[in-house]
């Protein structure tokens, strides 16, 4: 069986949730993936999240992706306006479907970087300082309207 990276077969985007924390003074978490050279998008900006399992709902996806990446549970989930992107790779380019849900954590737990090598509560000023993933630009748009 071929792999689907260099094979000619189209290969269904991949589905991804990524979650807007906001705070308490309406900043929201950003977070900067590792910079190791296996990781994708190394030192790149990002919302946290993930990929949706197969049987899993959205939602469910992301409260398991937060809870494994920052140990905290979220709530009050909202949909935003779903982002398509494509990502050249070195042997093919790959499409995410992203689905961005703006969201706050439960009870006072403060995030802990487990898979991100820092964290940061930002305002859409802030966040253009830092160096973002492009499929989350779209996302900090629908941020800037809100």
């Amino acid at each position: 069986m071929a792999d689907n990276y260099g094979s000619s077969q189209i290969m269904k985007p991949l589905e991804v949730v990524c979650a807007v924390i906001v705070n308490s003074e309406g900043k929201f978490l950003a977070c900067q993936r590792a910079s190791s050279p296996e990781t994708s998008l190394a030192g790149k900006w990002e919302f946290p999240g993930g990929k949706v399992e197969p049987g899993e709902t959205q939602e469910t996806a992301l409260k398991r992706e937060i809870s494994e990446e920052l140990e905290v549970s979220i709530s009050n989930l909202r949909l935003l306006q779903m982002v398509s992107h494509r990502y050249p790779d070195s042997n093919s380019d790959f499409d995410i479907h992203l689905s961005p849900f703006l969201c706050q954590i439960n009870n006072s737990s403060t995030p802990t970087a487990v898979e991100h090598q820092e964290l940061r509560w930002v305002d859409t000023v802030e966040a253009l300082e830092l160096d973002w993933a492009e499929a989350d630009l779209p996302i900090l748009e629908q941020l800037k309207k809100l």
